[in-house]
């Protein structure tokens, strides 16, 4: 539907999905990963069980799937990237774009590194027995004990693997110690495979979500079903889907449950990344977006619920094994996949068989999210500098080997020995921090200044008819405020990172928020460069920044054509007019 630009700086055909499925399965892909396996179990352990539930799917219906619907629209009708689809719908906030952007290439350095955690357990499944199985290992310490516990004076043979294996940790980020060359090698292994899978844009990825979106399906079936057959496991699935009322009614605890959904919907779907906008923005112009963010939000959720009831089958096993309730097991977030689950394979029947599907499923999983976010850091730049990336690297192909060269390279500290600290640090300050603030300021872009009337008229002329009630007040109220009180839930209830007992020093709480800043940054540069390109008073300035491109005075023409300096755009040039109607003005939707 957009005009391709008469700038000959412009890339001057976008590639679409070879089938609409193939959209939909990546779709799919970049929002089922590991969060799904671990930080939801984790979250409805921590919560209560079946008491999370609840607020989960209540956030699914008025946060998730309004926002998912939202970010689809903008992405299918700008048909740009995130950089440059926001700096059209608002120019002064076109910041949110970039750090979307610079977000995303952050946690694809460091969320590769997990891929890499479960490459090194799979490769260590085929062994019999397996090597958490028993403390008759060299690395193991005198105080390793093959049963679960509780007490802080002994480890299991699981924890001492992920420890003292694997990782070979130091005992804080004081202390980089060497450089784990075997993780590293299986580092650019996994960036090798990230690579082969996307060096064609849609047309490879397309090909290849066909079997990393759907085959960690038929695991998850086939775990279910062999734990489901273990002794106490029933005890396990009854605290999953029982809700214990307390937990939602309390006082003490109400807000923080409802705030974790909150936030656990928005962090698996991945608003505010930019990934699945980018994504979008390859689909056919006509393309059915609601049929699309129903099916990726809708089986996210679904993939989390089974995914629970996997975990909470095994839970309920290791219960029976240690006789102690459910509750009282010890869990947190990455040690539920490579402590706590592994722990329970070792006394499964055929335990190397479960490990390897397992771990080859989180495979899986890790590389359809990584897909994504390293699409979103090549899709901007393609859509910003094709012309010189093209002059540079001559073809697409070297342009993304020499992104996933930079990004392995950033990745490196991650498979030191201090590299569990260095991760904690960057997910904290990225997953946590940042994306709270990118959020907020993304719905505010789109849902306010951009306003639900233009968005409601966008889906109107792609698919022929606008959104219904509801999604207009999600958009105008619901998402807005939600988004509004996580933010400020989170500022109230900031914790400085931390890993188990340890507390990262203050120099390391800085450096964690140099990490944050590096994304966040962008949104007032990019208001103030806004500003200070446009033409004008101060007033006529603001009003121009907060105008949409194809809504400006004179939008038939480029946007440097009315005033950029030296020739250049001001702001990223989309072809002109957007080719909006022009029944449509500005003025009718203020």
């Amino acid at each position: 539907m957009l005009t391709q630009g008469a700038d000959t700086d412009q890339e001057p055909t976008r590639p679409t999905w070879s089938r609409q499925i193939e959209f939909t399965l990546a779709g799919i892909g970049c929002a089922v990963g590991l969060g799904n396996v671990w930080r939801f179990p984790y979250l409805c352990y921590r919560s209560g069980g079946g008491a999370f539930l609840v607020p989960y799917l209540l956030m699914l219906v008025v946060l998730g799937i309004p926002l998912l619907y939202m970010e689809l629209t903008v992405g299918q009708y700008t048909r740009r990237g995130p950089v440059l689809a926001l700096a059209t719908v608002c120019p002064l906030l076109k910041g949110v774009g970039i750090a979307s952007v610079a977000i995303s290439f952050i946690m694809c350095t460091y969320y590769n590194v997990v891929i890499t955690w479960a490459l090194y357990y799979l490769f260590s499944s085929f062994r019999a027995p397996l090597p958490w199985q028993n403390c008759n290992n060299t690395w193991n310490t005198p105080n390793c004990t093959n049963h679960a516990t509780n007490s802080s004076y002994s480890s299991t043979a699981s924890q001492e693997f992920f420890k003292y294996k694997m990782l070979e940790q130091t005992s804080g980020v004081e202390d980089t110690g060497v450089l784990r060359w075997d993780l590293f090698l299986i580092l650019i292994l996994a960036w090798i495979l990230i690579y082969f899978c996307i060096f064609k844009g849609v047309k490879s990825t397309g090909k290849v979500v066909y079997f990393t979106a759907l085959f960690p399906y038929v695991i998850l079936i086939a775990l279910l079903i062999n734990n489901a057959q273990l002794p106490g496991a029933l005890e396990g699935i009854k605290f999953f889907i029982v809700p214990v009322w307390d937990e939602l009614l309390s006082v003490e605890r109400v807000f923080q449950v409802w705030v974790n959904a909150a936030a656990q919907i928005f962090n698996s779907i991945g608003i505010g990344f930019g990934s699945l906008m980018a994504m979008s923005s390859y689909n056919d112009f006509n393309n059915n977006i609601l049929k699309d963010t129903l099916s990726i939000s809708i089986i996210n959720s679904i993939t989390s619920i089974l995914a629970g009831f996997v975990i909470f089958s095994a839970f309920g096993y290791m219960s029976y094994l240690q006789g102690i309730p459910v509750s009282d097991l010890a869990v947190d977030g990455p040690g539920l996949v490579f402590v706590v689950y592994p722990q329970a394979f070792a006394n499964m029947p055929v335990a190397q068989l479960w490990a390897v599907l397992f771990f080859f499923m989180l495979l899986c999983l890790g590389l359809d999210s990584e897909f994504a976010m390293v699409e979103v850091m090549v899709t901007s730049l393609m859509d910003q500098f094709y012309k010189d990336v093209i002059h540079i690297f001559k073809k697409k192909e070297l342009f993304v080997l020499a992104v996933c060269f930079v990004a392995c390279l950033f990745g490196i500290p991650c498979v030191m020995q201090v590299g569990i600290y260095v991760f904690q640090l960057m997910d904290h300050y990225t997953a946590i921090v940042s994306i709270m603030f990118l959020a907020f300021f993304e719905v505010m872009a789109t849902c306010w200044i951009y306003g639900v009337k233009r968005l409601s008229a966008n889906l109107e002329e792609m698919n022929g008819h606008k959104a219904n009630i509801f999604f207009r007040l999600c958009w105008l109220i619901v998402a807005p405020v939600l988004i509004t009180v996580i933010l400020i839930f989170s500022i109230i209830q900031f914790k400085p990172a931390r890993y188990g007992e340890y507390v990262f020093p203050p120099w390391g709480q800085g450096v964690g928020w140099i990490i944050a800043l590096a994304s966040i940054i962008w949104i007032p540069l990019g208001a103030i460069h806004t500003l200070w390109v446009l033409p004008g008073s101060i007033m006529e300035k603001l009003k121009l920044s907060l105008t949409p491109y194809a809504l400006n005075e004179k939008s038939n023409m480029p946007y440097y054509e009315r005033g950029g300096p030296g020739g250049n755009p001001p702001i990223a040039v989309i072809s002109p007019s957007f080719d909006l109607p022009e029944k449509h003005p500005a003025e009718t939707y203020f």
